[in-house]
């Protein structure tokens, strides 16, 4: 048994109602910044298929019309994997995938394709979750579809060796993992799958490219992406779109990006992809010390599309060995004991969306203080995708 998975970890706190359908695609700021209509030429996702283990995926919006595969849900997972529990799952594939149709949001990979897989969440009914998928069960069907990327917005403090094994296999099927790591802020606690080897944790920015206060830190922070202000659906009547806020939607947008760049070079593996997105990430500290705040930096495809030129490394070899535990110089990374193998995840996480203003200061491996540095208006400003960044510098221990 392993960890059943509640807490579809963020997107669906602080909801605001967005005025009408029609304002919905005007809300997604992160487009712009992106610079989505630039990369567009370049690469629209079309040939990717990324799997979204979520609390299922509601095939009929308009923005999601023939954008999922119900044909090719895994037999391991197919109870309830177009049946959306709160509308969390939908709105993770939109901003993946969604084609904007009917006013509703347009994902950032707009010619993606979602297989949906649901699993177990504390927001089911006690038969629901019985009948879903368990998350190791979930990312192995995952692992065994034609996806090439897996998107995990959800989270448990519970450790769990099935499900890491479940990544592995994942992994080694060629797979990229993304997860959301959690709304916990600066008291957050390590959440699984994001701490667990072979998964690329995404933390939340806003749009002045600000870590978000809820975004959880730690040395499992690889990336940071857009996660304030994204519209999603309210609930799980789908009739409505609200202003959504959480790691969930940034580690989504994550997930797009990679499958644009996969779209643009067919025959990179998930390594190559990774280590492109990791060399162009927006920040302004070395790459051997990724924050603690925003990892590797905040997350920029359109430097990698742009780049006729880009090297993506050796195919075979991991850009995140030593934190994977495949490096052999490096020891793999600790793991919590779990009070309970079967225990569920926590309900949804609780935060506010605006980022940290006051200093913060990290200390080296060898117990040294490094420099202080100020999170905010008057932090340290990148130029990310043609748009002013303000992040935190900071260094994770190691």
């Amino acid at each position: 048994m392993c960890a059943a998975l509640g807490a579809l970890a963020g997107a669906s706190f602080g909801l605001a109602p967005v005025a009408a359908a029609s304002d919905v695609q005007s809300q997604e700021w992160y487009l712009t910044s992106m610079h989505a209509d630039e990369m567009w030429k370049h690469s629209t996702g079309k040939g990717v298929k990324v799997a979204v283990i979520d609390g299922g995926v509601d095939p009929t919006t308009p923005s999601l019309k023939g954008q999922v595969l119900v044909d090719e849900v895994p037999k391991a997972a197919a109870y309830g994997a177009t049946e959306d529990v709160d509308g969390h799952g939908t709105s993770m594939a939109e901003v993946i995938a969604g084609t904007g149709a009917g006013g509703g949001v347009k994902g950032l990979a707009p010619d993606a394709k979602i297989i949906p897989i649901r699993v177990q969440s504390d927001d089911m009914k006690n038969s629901e979750e019985l009948k879903s998928a368990t998350s190791e069960q979930a990312i192995k069907a995952a692992a065994d579809t034609d996806a090439k990327i897996i998107n995990m917005s959800f989270g448990s403090p519970y450790y769990s060796l099935d499900e890491e094994n479940a990544i592995k296999y994942a992994a080694s099927k060629g797979k990229l993992l993304f997860a959301s790591i959690g709304n916990d802020g600066v008291k957050g606690k390590r959440e699984y799958p994001s701490s667990d080897p072979y998964v690329v944790g995404v933390g939340a920015v806003d749009k002045t490219g600000t870590v978000a206060k809820f975004s959880t830190r730690g040395n499992y922070v690889d990336f940071a992406a857009p996660g304030v202000g994204i519209p999603g659906w309210c609930d799980k009547s789908l009739t409505s779109y609200c202003t959504t806020k959480g790691t969930s939607p940034a580690s989504a947008i994550a997930s797009a990006s990679a499958a644009l760049i996969w779209s643009a070079h067919p025959d990179w593996t998930a390594n190559q992809v990774l280590r492109t997105l990791i060399d162009t990430a927006g920040r302004d500290w070395p790459k051997n010390t990724p924050s603690t705040y925003l990892g590797y930096g905040i997350i920029r495809p359109r430097l990698v599309l742009a780049d006729k030129n880009i090297d993506p490394g050796p195919a075979d070899q991991d850009p995140l060995a030593a934190e994977n535990g495949t490096d052999t110089a490096a020891t793999t990374p600790g793991k919590s004991a779990s009070p309970s193998s079967s225990a569920k995840a926590k309900a949804k996480d609780n935060g506010t969306a605006t980022g940290p203003t006051t200093a913060a200061k990290e200390t080296t491996s060898s117990g040294n203080s490094h420099t202080w540095v100020i999170i905010g208006a008057a932090a340290a400003v990148l130029v990310v995708a043609g748009a002013g960044f303000a992040v935190l510098r900071s260094r994770r221990n190691a």
